[in-house]
């Protein structure tokens, strides 16, 4: 589940990053892990897909990592977490700022 975009796309810098989204693991098409996912593939994001327990109460890993036990969260290569609302993270990456959380540790 990977696109890229090309040179001449304002997110092109973002487009080489290697993002982890670590996500719930439903099949389903609608609610906060697919918005965010589909607003990455929009915009032709490289992006891994982490699919991780359903249940909160399983999810220490991404506790560990972002301080949360909710989903979305984008992992940067770098280590940086960005987390919130998955309206408002959709929104950052639609709008080409994705690379503006990368520094970002939430």
């Amino acid at each position: 589940m990977s696109r890229s975009g090309n040179a001449a796309t304002p997110w092109s810098i973002v487009a080489r990053m290697a993002l982890k989204l670590h996500r719930c693991s439903t099949r389903w098409r609608v609610g906060p892990c697919w918005r965010v996912q589909k607003a990455l593939e929009e915009q032709g994001i490289d992006y891994e897909v982490v699919k991780g327990p359903a249940r909160p109460g399983k999810r220490t890993e991404l506790q560990r990592i972002s301080g949360q036990k909710l989903y979305p969260v984008i992992e940067f290569e770098n280590g940086a977490i960005y987390c919130e609302e998955s309206k408002d993270m959709a929104a950052t990456i639609r709008a080409g700022q994705l690379d503006e959380k990368r520094g970002a540790s939430n």
